[in-house]
């Protein structure tokens, strides 16, 4: 008998975050793990994780080491087991301002120490204009999003999600056509069409 007896949703669930997780350049086992402690919303041992996912206990203990390293899974122990037990926050926007946060780390922040390194090179000097102002325009993007994403990451989550709901609605908002700029008004089918305005 399973530890943990999974629905069709909840399976489907796990193997979905698992296909995921694959595109995203992460082990579809890590994601998988993840998923499951996600929904579980529980504290599970390793034994746990490989019957519950019928995986090897080396794949589920690598897994979980990478889980760590992306501060998405932290060691616990109860006090009626010996066994190591992992959890998970619960929280999504928790999750989502930790992988923001790892992503940034281990991505982007790389990208714009080399773009330092090379616009700071002398050996720069040797490229045309454009290959220097493409370089700069690029460490300008990263550097924008980084302190802008590095903001909302403050935001507590009420604000954040009104923030994104507001953003929302500017974007609906100026996708309207405006009215007086080359708008042309329609008229009813056979209706009289305005004449030239005659001086009084």
């Amino acid at each position: 008998m399973r530890a943990v007896d999974l629905s069709p949703t909840f399976s489907r669930f796990v193997l979905h975050w698992g296909e995921m997780g694959a595109r995203w350049g992460l082990n579809r086992t890590v994601a998988q793990i993840h998923a499951l402690l996600y929904l579980t919303g529980r504290p599970m041992h390793a034994d746990e994780l490989c019957e519950a996912l019928d995986v090897a206990r080396s794949n589920v203990s690598t897994s979980l080491r990478e889980l760590h390293n992306w501060n998405l899974v932290r060691l616990v122990h109860l006090s009626d087991d010996r066994r190591d037990h992992y959890e998970t926050s619960t929280h999504v926007w928790e999750l989502m301002r930790t992988i923001v946060r790892e992503r940034q780390r281990r991505e982007i922040a790389p990208t714009i120490g080399v773009l330092h390194e090379l616009l700071d090179d002398p050996a720069l000097r040797k490229e045309s204009a454009a290959v220097k102002a493409r370089m700069e325009e690029t460490l300008e993007l990263l550097e924008t999003l980084t302190t802008w994403s590095e903001e909302m990451l403050k935001l507590d989550t009420a604000t954040l999600m009104k923030l994104l709901r507001l953003g929302a609605r500017i974007q609906k908002l100026l996708a309207r056509p405006a009215a007086g700029r080359g708008a042309h008004k329609s008229f009813p089918a056979g209706a009289d069409l305005p004449g030239p305005v005659k001086p009084s």
